[in-house]
This record gives C-alpha cells, structure tokens and sequence, in this order.
C-alpha cells in the first residue's frame, strides 16, 4: 500500500484537470486552507461522495501516571474526527 503526498496530488490534479502546475498548487493549496478553517471555526466540512471531516474536543479528565499510579489531570484535547461516505465505502469494500 502506498502513500499519497500532497506534491503527488498537485501533480495528479494539474494532470487531471489540465492546469498548469502552478494553477493546481494554488487550486490545492486554497481547498486545503479552506477546510481548515472551516474546522479551526467549528465547522463541519461535507465532502459529497467522500466523507465528513467533524472537529470534536476531548473533555479533560482524571487519569493515572502508568508509573507512579499517581492522579494526574488530563486537559481537554481538541481534535478532527473522519467519516468516511457510504459511497466510497462501498468502492473501498
């Protein structure tokens, strides 16, 4: 299985929907800025066929030190959760 960076997809974009490579870094490059705002702003982003990124906070909470076994205090974590569509899962599968 192989990786898929975002130099590789600024060149599968500029080759797909014939632009130059600079038009497809600046095409790739602002829909990655836009879907982080959208989550930096709480906002759910729906790709239609693709999936729903959902940014979630973790609540903080009590936890214990492995070693010491010590309580120690947990901070509230934010983070971004990924649900893929039914119809890319349906292809995946």
């Amino acid at each position: 299985m192989g990786k898929l960076n975002k130099a590789e997809i600024i060149e599968k974009v500029s080759e797909k929907a014939f632009l130059s490579k600079r038009d497809a870094t600046e095409a790739v490059e602002a829909t990655f800025e836009l879907i982080e705002q959208a989550l930096l702003n709480d906002e759910e982003v729906n790709i239609t066929n693709f999936g729903v990124f959902t940014p979630k906070t973790k609540k903080g909470r009590i936890g214990t030190d492995p070693k010491t076994h010590e309580q120690i205090k947990i901070k509230s974590k934010r983070s971004v959760v990924f649900r893929v569509s039914k119809t890319l899962k349906r292809k995946l599968n």
